[in-house]
C-alpha cells in the first residue's frame, strides 16, 4: 500500500549514477524513496547525475535530495527538477537556517514539499526557525555530518540532544515527527535497536541506505501489537465506564490511543 509522506518510516537514499538501483526503485519496500544527487555523486559527475535523475522523473516518482545553498550546484539542481513531473518534494542538505528552505521553496516555484536535512551544530540550533520556514514539510537528521562537525561520538546519549532538538521543533513548527539518520552497517539487530530508540525519542521515520533495512525499520517503527492491544482495551474499558472523563489521566489517554490507531490503519497493520 502506498504510505503518505508525513508519516513513512523507511527513506532509502539511492545513488543516481547507479543505473541498477534506480531499476529497482518500483520493487523497493521503502515507504519513500530519496535519489541523491549531493553527498553520492563526486563534484566532476553533478551535472550528469542531475540530467540522469530529471529523465528518470520522466516516467518514475520519488524525492531528490538535493545540493546545498551555499554550493554552485543548488540552484541548478532547482531549476532542472522544477520541470520533472515525478518529483514529490526534495530533500534540502545541510540546512542551516530558515532561509534556506524558504529561498529553495521559492525557487522550485512549484510548492513542492520541502525535507530540511539537518547535519550541523548550527542548523540544530536554529532547528525551530527551520521548521517554521515556509515550504518545510518534516525534519531529517543528517546524524553521520553532524558527527564530523561537531565531534560527537555515535554513542547514544551523546546524540540524544540534536534528535530531542529536532523532535521539539517539529512539534513547535507543527510538522509531522522528525526522520532520523541512517544506521550503517549489514547488522539489522543494531539496526532495530537503533530503530527502536528513534522511535523511544520521538523520531518517527529514518534514512537508510540498502533496501534490506527497510523492512526492519517498517517493522520498528510502527505500533507493536501490544499498542494496538492496549488502546483497544482502553476505549472498551472507557465505553464500558460509560464514556465519561474519569479522571485527569484519561484525555492524555484518549489522545494516545487514538494515535496509535489512527497509525496502525493508515500503515496498513489494522484494518479500518
Amino acid at each position: 500500500m502506498s504510505i503518505q509522506p508525513d508519516i513513512s518510516r523507511s527513506w532509502l537514499l539511492v545513488n543516481s549514477l547507479r543505473a541498477e538501483q534506480l531499476d529497482a526503485i518500483r520493487e523497493s519496500r521503502a515507504d519513500q524513496i530519496v535519489i541523491d544527487i549531493e553527498d553520492a555523486v563526486d563534484p566532476l559527475n553533478k551535472e550528469r547525475a542531475r540530467d540522469a535523475v530529471v529523465y528518470w522523473l520522466q516516467s518514475g516518482s520519488a524525492w531528490v535530495r538535493v545540493n546545498d545553498a551555499s554550493t554552485e550546484f543548488w540552484r541548478d539542481d532547482l531549476i532542472a527538477l522544477s520541470r520533472a513531473p515525478g518529483l514529490k518534494g526534495v530533500m534540502l542538505a545541510k540546512t542551516e537556517d530558515g532561509q534556506n528552505v524558504e529561498q529553495t521553496y521559492k525557487l522550485l516555484g512549484s510548492h513542492l514539499p520541502i525535507i530540511p536535512l539537518v547535519e550541523s551544530a548550527l542548523g540544530i540550533e536554529n532547528a525551530v526557525e527551520i521548521a517554521k520556514a515556509k515550504g518545510a514539510f518534516r525534519l531529517a537528521f543528517g546524524s553521520g555530518d553532524y558527527r564530523r562537525d561537531t565531534g560527537t561520538s555515535a554513542d547514544d546519549l551523546a546524540m540524544s540532544y540534536p534528535r530531542t532538538k529536532l523532535v521539539l521543533a517539529s512539534r513547535i513548527g507543527d510538522l509531522p515527527g522528525p526522520i532520523d539518520g541512517p544506521t550503517v552497517g549489514p547488522n539489522h539487530s543494531v539496526l532495530r535497536q537503533q530503530a527502536a530508540l528513534s522511535v523511544t525519542l520521538g523520531l518517527t521515520g529514518k534514512l537508510c541506505l540498502d533496501e534490506k533495512q527497510t523492512v526492519v525499520i517498517n517493522e520498528t517503527i510502527c505500533p507493536t501489537e501490544s499498542d494496538i492491544v492496549w488502546a483497544q482495551e482502553f476505549f472498551e474499558d472507557f465505553a464500558a465506564s460509560g464514556g465519561m472523563i474519569r479522571d485527569g489521566s484519561d484525555p492524555p489517554r484518549i489522545k494516545r490511543a487514538e494515535k496509535i490507531l489512527n497509525l496502525a490503519k493508515a500503515l496498513g497493520v489494522l484494518e479500518g
